[in-house]
């Protein structure tokens, strides 16, 4: 939490946070820390906001024939607590896309240990622990 007592701490190593509003959405009124104007810092600091570390994306190599570089990020998409859907997208540049070839979403394949998810398992994995 964005704490006005942490102004100073905040403020000297703002170049690697990222402030987000608490009750924020899709991007809206979030800065990352080496852009804000003395104005929009003191919004933030009169405002509900998060300040978090800024993490770098993730890249990969696709194409075999003409390999380059793609950035992804991963999002879980919840509803109610609860993740109701998984996706990854590709892209290049500063902002996720689907214009540069290439971009777009990306399979995503995932792994349940024995127990599986909120308790939730296989069938052929609960008929194991019945036995």
């Amino acid at each position: 939490m964005v704490e006005p007592g942490d102004e100073e701490r905040l403020w000297s190593a703002r170049r690697i946070l990222f402030f987000k509003p608490i009750a924020g959405y899709g991007g809206r009124s979030a800065y990352r820390g080496d852009k804000p104007t003395k104005r929009v810092w003191q919004d933030i600091l009169a405002g509900d906001y998060v300040a978090q570390s800024i993490v770098l994306p993730g890249e990969r190599l696709v194409d075999k024939i003409d390999p380059k570089a793609m950035k992804f990020d991963l999002r879980a998409y919840a509803y109610d607590g609860a993740v109701q859907w998984v996706s990854a997208r590709m892209y290049q540049g500063q902002t996720t896309n689907f214009r540069t070839p290439g971009s777009g979403f990306s399979p995503m394949y995932t792994t349940v240990d024995a127990v599986g998810p909120a308790g939730c398992c296989p069938s052929e994995v609960c008929a194991m622990q019945d036995a």
